[in-house]
């Protein structure tokens, strides 16, 4: 049985509990920890838990009846609170995006080798039984070579939502739309796509006043392996209509689930070749699907990694991967420049105190409370 802590009693935290309550035969949550303890014990309540609750984190590290924990806390604690506990020999799902800089980013997969645990990074969207399949369609090669690849992570967030005390800030939260929710999508790009060569990259805010911090950015993305990609991430799309287009040379596969397959006339218009369609929708469908998806998909494997003593599906490198690309990002906008990958310690925006000196203040947060009521959010989107 795997002692469970969870720590940071926000809206994501509800995820977690409802997930690791699906496996109440191999998992107990054993405690709760927020620094408004008042929160935990709310919480604890709420889902008839019957656990301690502390405002402490590093209680954690005094437990040997704990051996995972849930990190569900903003971006600009991850790096600080993982890293106490790795090297304490917990076991950490961290919530994305992993930390707000590559060297935070470092210090966490030090703290790793260091404690000897086991750091995941939460990319929910790749338990999904769709994307699933599509990563086992390109892996397979079956769609040729790949061309381009488009990505759009559109979300809408009205104003208050950078009402929160650390949202919207360069310092607190790390970034806008492209690091707290493009991340989802962006992470599904790289693990769809591979290494990048190189980022060009624009931000703006146009509607968020209230936040520092981009609510649309873009991005072209040029891959080692000679496809190049276009991304957009936004908090201003009303449907929050989310999609990830791959072209290939043997067709196009979509997220949402699309396969499309063309051949030519004689004139070099486009004709649809509904067999071919046939062959890969066949081979789709005949694709095993995860038992469990999104968080519990994630937290399932999790537990998994430590009862087999396996590392874990997404590990904390590939967590890093998908900040390396927001960092890359960031730093071709600010700087007006491409940005070459593998980044390194060379690099302006590797540290935090790098990015301050070069990120733009888009506009000033003037409204900030402590905390919203426990009303839901969305975490998952449309693929």
């Amino acid at each position: 049985m795997t002692g469970v802590a969870i720590i940071g009693a926000g809206d994501i935290a509800n995820t977690h509990i409802e997930a690791y309550l699906k496996f109440k035969d191999r998992c107990q949550i054993v405690m709760l920890v927020d620094r408004l303890e008042e929160k935990a014990r709310e919480k604890a309540e709420k889902y008839g838990l019957d656990c301690e609750v502390s405002s402490d984190y590093m209680d954690i590290a005094k437990r040997s009846d704990i051996s995972l924990v849930s990190v569900c806390l903003p971006p600009a604690l991850h790096c600080q609170v993982s890293s106490d506990l790795l090297r304490a020999g917990k076991n950490v799902l961290c919530e994305k995006p992993m930390a707000p800089t590559l060297e935070e980013c470092d210090k966490m997969l030090d703290a790793e080798k260091a404690g000897g645990g086991k750091l995941s990074i939460v990319a929910q969207n790749r338990f999904k039984p769709d994307v699933m399949k599509t990563k086992e369609m390109l892996d397979r090669n079956l769609f040729g070579k790949i061309y381009t690849a488009f990505i759009s992570s559109l979300w809408w967030r009205g104003s208050h939502y950078y009402d929160l005390c650390w949202r919207g800030t360069w310092e607190r939260e790390g970034g806008g739309c492209t690091f707290s929710h493009g991340v989802h999508h962006l992470d599904l790009f790289l693990w769809f796509l591979g290494d990048v060569d190189r980022i060009v990259s624009t931000l703006a805010n146009q509607n968020h006043l209230n936040s520092e911090v981009e609510d649309f950015s873009i991005h072209t993305v040029y891959f080692k392996n000679n496809a190049v990609g276009l991304a957009v991430s936004s908090l201003l799309h009303h449907g929050e209509e989310q999609k990830i287009v791959i072209d290939a040379e043997k067709g196009t596969i979509e997220l949402p689930h699309k396969i499309s397959v063309s051949r030519q006339l004689d004139n070099g218009y486009p004709e649809p070749d509904d067999e071919k369609k046939a062959e890969l929708e066949a081979l789709f469908g005949e694709m095993d699907s995860p038992v469990y998806s999104g968080h519990e998909g994630q937290i399932e494997d999790m537990l998994s990694s430590i009862e087999n003593g396996l590392p874990p599906f997404v590990t904390g490198a590939e967590g890093r991967r998908t900040v390396e690309f927001i960092t890359g990002a960031y730093q071709s906008a600010f700087t007006g420049q491409a940005v070459k990958f593998p980044m390194t310690e060379r690099d302006l925006f590797y540290t935090k105190k790098g990015i301050m000196s070069k990120v733009v203040k888009f506009h000033e947060k003037t409204v900030s409370v402590e905390s919203f009521k426990d009303i839901g959010i969305s975490v998952g989107g449309t693929l």
